[in-house]
């Protein structure tokens, strides 16, 4: 199966044609903490005023797992790549996390029929709708 999803299946990684095309005219830019990598034309080629700029994921093609810093990058709102900046986060600051709705690993309320379908009882303070 490696060689044809390599080939057919984008959504686990690049295919074979990406693969070509950024041998060809990619210049790696960088790589983030998940693995994913980030490229610009290295001839300088531009559309729509801005060079092209684009990422090959390290597994899944899931556009959450691209961090903040790297997505103004690739959105040309910072023109400095975040792997060349002197940047310190604040303690605040909390890590990247890709949206996990959809995986084993999705927020399940109490309640939610993932977690056993028992739902906490009402406080009292609520009375149900009727219709009259």
């Amino acid at each position: 199966m490696g060689l044809f999803s390599e080939i057919f299946i984008w959504w686990h990684g690049q295919t074979m044609g990406t693969r070509f095309y950024t041998w060809r005219k990619g210049r790696l830019v960088g790589e983030d903490g998940q693995g994913n990598r980030y490229y610009e034309a290295k001839d300088g080629r531009e559309i729509g005023g801005y060079v092209r700029r684009w990422v090959t994921y390290n597994g899944l093609a899931e556009a959450s797992r691209v961090p903040p810093d790297w997505h103004g990058w690739l959105h040309h709102t910072m023109d400095t790549p975040p792997n060349e900046e002197d940047y310190a986060p604040r303690e605040w600051q909390q890590p990247h996390m890709p949206n996990l709705t959809g995986t084993q690993h999705a927020y399940r309320p109490a309640g939610s029929l993932h977690k056993g379908g028992e739902r906490p009882q009402a406080t009292g303070d609520y009375q149900a709708w009727r219709p009259e």
